[in-house]
């Protein structure tokens, strides 16, 4: 098992590179969809927005994931993946627009040039409401500030020009997308996955899905894919094919209503499906949980790794986020102790330590 860190695509940094390495990491998982710009967190608008979309006419160039690539390479880490498309790249394969067939093309494009740089891993999350209504609370120990859930009776449909939390056409007009339902949500990923994966074969790239977060049924008036374990499996079995993967979120896993974290950890992880896993701790399930720090949730974790170790699971383990600490580097602090434990965590399974 090996460590890695997730990072945004403004901390993607050669300080945030050499952080990492001193922290014991060996790989980096990369974000290149602007989040958050100008500093925007969960619901600091007061519309719980992750801000504007990127340029719909420009994908990510060779020489950009090049770049990025040589420059982790440079502090002696390997690049484990890409996680998550720009909503401006596939607003309409995840809406079954008028603009689906040539945004497949463009997704097909980037998975070849994913694969030609030598990443092994495109993660993605197949959703239309994406993580919505988080809020930053003081829920951890030591009032650290964490994220939590209470789903809101208030959930405003998602406007037209929008789509996972994110805005990619701020000229749309009045209204909303309306209700999205579960056949439909399903039939829209039967054909990403029918033209997609195929390619992804041929470049070498995994596709890794995450399940959905908050795991509800619905959320905003649309469906949600994976908000119970077993639903990974119809995923899988959609399009069978190892370039058709999971995401293995622990914590998200752990917050839904049915299944068994561990259950679900051994059942994919002996069908190897598992392209890289998220670790992280929780208290509660939906409709009301709170992330944690990784030693004091509901999640044995040392279970977990024991349970990856035991079936040969050879792949990368992140910690996706943490709780931040009270300290002039709140992020780092937080996303140094959870390494810290997952690597002692690891080289205690890997010795047969109790």
């Amino acid at each position: 098992m090996k460590i890695g860190l997730g990072l945004y695509r403004r901390m993607l940094r050669d300080d945030n590179f050499r952080f990492a390495k001193q922290a014991g990491c060996t790989h980096i998982v990369a974000h290149l969809v602007d989040y958050f710009r100008e500093g925007r967190v969960h619901g600091s608008d007061g519309q719980n927005s992750w801000g504007p979309a990127g340029d719909p006419d420009q994908l990510w160039t060779l020489e950009e994931l090049t770049d990025l690539k040589r420059a982790v390479n440079a502090h002696g880490l390997e690049l484990a993946a890409i996680e998550n498309f720009d909503p401006a790249h596939w607003h309409d394969v995840l809406l079954a627009g008028p603009k689906r067939d040539r945004q497949l093309d463009n997704l097909k494009a980037l998975i070849q040039r994913i694969g030609e740089v030598g990443v092994p891993v495109m993660g993605y999350n197949f959703s239309i409401a994406g993580v919505w209504a988080h809020q930053e609370l003081p829920c951890a120990r030591g009032d650290a500030m964490a994220v939590g859930f209470d789903n809101p009776t208030d959930q405003p449909p998602i406007p037209n020009g929008h789509v996972w939390n994110m805005t990619y056409d701020p000229q749309a007009g009045p209204g909303d997308i309306g209700t999205v339902d579960s056949d439909e949500l399903w039939d829209r990923l039967r054909v990403f996955l029918e033209a997609i994966v195929p390619v992804a074969e041929e470049a070498g790239v995994r596709l890794a899905a995450h399940p959905d977060d908050p795991p509800m049924p619905t959320l905003r008036d649309t469906a949600r894919l994976v908000y119970q374990p077993q639903r990974y499996d119809r995923l899988l079995d959609l399009v069978p094919s190892r370039a058709n993967a999971l995401e293995f979120c622990v914590g998200t896993l752990a917050e839904m209503t049915e299944g068994d974290v561990y259950e679900a950890l051994a059942h994919y992880a002996r069908r190897d499906a598992i392209a890289y896993v998220h670790l992280r701790n929780v208290r509660g399930k939906v409709p009301s949980y709170r992330e944690v720090f990784i030693d004091e949730g509901d999640v044995d974790m040392l279970r977990a790794l024991r349970i990856l170790h035991g079936h040969d699971y050879d792949g990368v383990i992140i910690p996706d986020h943490t709780p931040q600490m009270t300290c002039d580097a709140p992020w780092h602090a937080g996303m140094a102790h959870a390494i810290g434990y997952i690597r002692a965590g690891i080289q205690a399974v890997q010795r047969g330590l109790k």
